[in-house]
């Protein structure tokens, strides 16, 4: 009977990233955090997996084998069922927390049956480190678009990948718009571990060759930490300014947030009363109840204005470049900030 190859997330990641990845550690291990894509076929439950864990650190290791095979044995049948349907008689990858004896045994199981099983050395712990090394680990060339709030980054970015460019968008994995109205409309955000897992997930398949397009962001994105290793990369790159007029912006965010109920836009609006001052929080919200979304915008646009201008005024005056446009076109804006990029990229390399 053939026995499961052992493979490394790091040298062989083509092939962990194409093939079904199953994740035998408990809903609880998998919900903090897991590999994207990695589906969770549970060897144990969390109570299941407390126990055993228990046994081990006070009777030894073949008590809780013993009591791992009491607890593992009447749900053989269905776990295979799991994998093979995810399988399709292909083969699969497995991995457990770093790669002992939980991905090990559901290996040997499905080999049973004749599948041909990966186990990923050093298991989800391997993929974890990998967040400490992955941003460092190519000379990755970053270009920063900015802009003031209602400038329409976000469909700009989608219109870059359109085109072919390479695009991190951090606010779609962060589920954020990264300010205080930044949750309307979006899903509830993940953990802290899990926006890592999808960073690294998406690193790991950029091409080194190619920029990286990024918005302009702060350190948290709702409640999410860019990682150090990308925030450093992110403040050292070159940042492409979109000036738009006021109007131009206000049209935008009055569309945006049109389809808001008011009491949500209240409640984001109080979330930077203090920011607005009490005079300007009473009349944006005055503005909202009475049905004149334009005079909410523009109000706390006086806010947000400052405090982007703020960020940009931290950076090297060299990195930065703005590039005035008289209304928004993400079309056209994308086709300009291809063009402004390459000259960037080519004095860089000077």
């Amino acid at each position: 009977m053939p026995k499961a190859l052992n493979i490394s997330i790091d040298a062989d990641f083509e092939l962990m990233s194409r093939l079904p990845l199953i994740d035998v550690r408990s809903p609880g291990e998998y919900a903090k955090g897991r590999i994207p894509g990695a589906v969770n076929v549970p060897l144990f439950n969390d109570e299941e997996r407390a126990v055993v864990g228990t046994l081990y650190k006070q009777k030894g290791k073949q008590a809780a084998i013993t009591k791992g095979l009491d607890i593992v044995g009447p749900k053989m049948t269905q776990i295979a069922r799991d994998i093979l349907a995810l399988a399709n008689n292909g083969p699969v990858v497995i991995h457990c927390w770093r790669g002992g004896m939980r991905s090990g045994s559901v290996a040997w199981l499905m080999e049973v049956y004749g599948l041909t099983v990966y186990t990923v050395r050093a298991g989800y712990k391997a993929f974890r480190n990998l967040s400490t090394q992955v941003y460092a680990h190519k000379p990755w060339q970053a270009l920063i678009l900015g802009g003031k709030t209602g400038s329409a980054k976000t469909l700009v970015l989608e219109q870059l990948q359109a085109n072919g460019q390479q695009v991190l968008n951090l606010e779609k994995l962060a589920c954020h718009k990264g300010s205080a109205f930044g949750s309307l409309g979006e899903k509830a955000q993940p953990t802290q571990e899990q926006f890592e897992n999808e960073l690294i997930w998406w690193w790991k398949k950029a091409d080194a060759g190619k920029p990286i397009w990024l918005e302009d962001e702060s350190r948290m994105i709702g409640n999410k930490v860019i990682p150090e290793g990308l925030w450093n990369l992110m403040r050292q790159a070159h940042l492409i300014h979109v000036d738009l007029p006021l109007q131009e912006r206000i049209d935008y965010l009055t569309k945006e947030y049109g389809a808001f109920e008011p009491h949500e836009l209240q409640q984001a609006i109080e979330r930077i009363g203090k920011r607005l001052g009490p005079q300007h929080m009473k009349e944006a919200i005055s503005s909202l109840q009475n049905g004149n979304l334009r005079r909410t915008c523009e109000i706390c646009l006086v806010y947000y204005d400052k405090s982007y201008g703020y960020g940009v005024a931290q950076r090297p005056p060299e990195t930065v470049q703005h590039i005035h446009f008289e209304k928004i076109d993400p079309l056209y804006m994308a086709s300009e900030l291809v063009h402004a990029s390459r000259h960037l990229l080519k004095d860089g390399n000077d």
